[in-house]
């Protein structure tokens, strides 16, 4: 008797486990490797934002792009606090946002001798 309650229990554990490991409210969010940044109306073409470059690559926290979520395991995009149109609550507009956070960053790194593109058609490719 004592071995098929103990059995039940391991069995029990076991199945919590695997269900806890295999919950998708558990897993953590899967980035998207690459991401188009389309601004609606822009002169020039979307940017190909790849989340791997960034973050694996160029070791770069998320709370770095995404520094106003209060979640950075679940970020939201950029257009929630920067609108396309207008600045808000002493936010820029999106376009601006975009710029002045990527080309100061890129331009960092470029000063240490990594290569980062700095230039319009680097980053917005036809």
């Amino acid at each position: 008797m004592k071995q098929k309650s103990l059995m039940a229990i391991v069995f029990f554990a076991l199945l919590l486990s695997f269900l806890y490991v295999f919950n998708p409210a558990v897993a953590e969010k899967k980035l998207p490797e690459v991401i188009s940044i389309t601004l609606e109306g822009a002169k020039l073409p979307p940017v190909a934002f790849s989340h791997t470059k960034h973050i694996e690559k160029a070791k770069i926290d998320c709370i770095v792009c995404h520094h106003k979520d209060k979640d950075p395991k679940e970020p939201e995009g950029c257009v929630k606090c920067h609108f396309l149109k207008e600045a808000k609550d002493n936010s820029p507009v999106a376009k601006d946002a975009f710029h002045k956070k990527c080309l100061t960053c890129h331009k960092d790194v470029l000063a240490k001798g990594i290569n980062a593109p700095t230039k319009c058609n680097e980053c917005h490719k036809k």
